[in-house]
């Protein structure tokens, strides 16, 4: 995974006014959780800001990154787990961080990558990506920034499914059942199967 640096600062004033507040300013309420745990055995979340500037190139983009974000002097390594948008505006809202270390596995949607000509699309067939991302599990220093699938021998009606994939280092966390890509069947296709079996 691609690392990418994030500097914030702690907010003592948590709740809807003193979001809306920092939002006027530029800057993004964002949570942190980690490790620590309260009474109830809880997560407890470190409450920080940072400036739209900076979060950018973390959200509006297709890759995923390990982030090392620096909270006054602090340092942490952690992932970006939820993203809030406002409903109408698209404008970022919030992001919860999830804390992440060297011995414990994270889950995380990785990007699918299609690589290869297709058979079935040699033969009149159209492409068809389902998912965009697929969740897996494993520590993150052995997350890659895509899972590269070859397509190669996929005919017309033939899928590859989430149980099909095999990649070391990773367990899926997608449902095995779960299509990742499939070619179907086309005009173009069909007439020349019909012209096949009329030879």
């Amino acid at each position: 995974m691609k690392e990418i640096n994030v500097t914030g600062q702690k907010r003592s004033e948590t709740g809807k006014k003193a979001s809306k507040l920092m939002r006027k300013e530029g800057l993004v309420p964002c949570n942190l959780y980690g490790e620590a745990k309260d009474e109830n055995g809880l997560p407890v979340a470190m409450s920080f800001a940072v400036p739209m500037t900076e979060l950018r190139k973390v959200v509006y983009t297709p890759h995923i990154y390990v982030v090392n974000l620096n909270i006054d002097g602090q340092h942490h390594t952690a992932i970006m787990k939820e993203l809030q948008f406002h409903p109408v505006t698209d404008a970022l809202l919030h992001i919860d961080f999830y804390e992440v270390n060297e011995e414990k596995p994270i889950t995380i949607g990785v990007p699918v990558k299609l690589n290869g000509l297709a058979q079935g699309v040699r033969d009149g067939g159209r492409l068809a990506l389902i998912v965009r991302k697929v969740n897996v599990t494993a520590m993150y220093q052995n997350i890659p920034e895509t899972l590269d699938i070859d397509v190669t021998n996929l005919n017309i009606g033939k899928s590859i499914k989430v149980g099909d994939l095999k990649f070391e280092g990773l367990e899926m966390a997608t449902s095995k059942e779960v299509v990742v890509c499939t070619i179907k069947a086309t005009r173009k296709s069909n007439a020349a199967a019909q012209a096949a079996e009329e030879a």
